[in-house]
């Protein structure tokens, strides 16, 4: 089993920054992509972006617009999230995700997955 953690949300106003975390711990060798996705009220579960853990690809979804920047830290076996420019639009229970794969129709069914965290853009 993998264990995935995530802390950093709050509120912030918009144009605002927020750094989210991920902990992934427990049998991790074949959960080697980390990937963010979100989820407002209502709406479906959306990617937000992927990291290799031994590999330099990257991936973002479209809305990021080179706001989101995603990075990782083997040694510490956790992954961020860096958020600028916030938007309210990005208000969401943002959610870690530790998967074999990085298709995200195969991630949304077969990760380990984060209790989330409340991310909170006020206009």
């Amino acid at each position: 089993q993998v264990q995935v953690v995530e802390s950093g949300g709050g509120l912030v106003q918009a144009g605002g920054s927020l750094r989210l975390s991920c902990v992934v711990s427990g049998r991790t060798f074949n959960s080697r992509i980390l990937g963010w996705f979100r989820q407002a009220p209502g709406k479906e579960r959306e990617f937000v972006a992927a990291i290799y853990w031994n590999w330099d690809n990257t991936y973002y979804a479209d809305f990021v617009k080179g706001r989101f920047t995603i990075s990782r830290d083997n040694a510490k076996s956790t992954a961020y999230l860096q958020m600028n420019s916030l938007k309210p639009e990005d208000t969401a229970v943002y959610y870690c995700a530790a998967s074999a794969s990085v298709d995200v129709a195969t991630m949304l069914k077969s990760s380990y997955w984060g209790q989330g965290t409340q991310v909170t853009v006020s206009s």
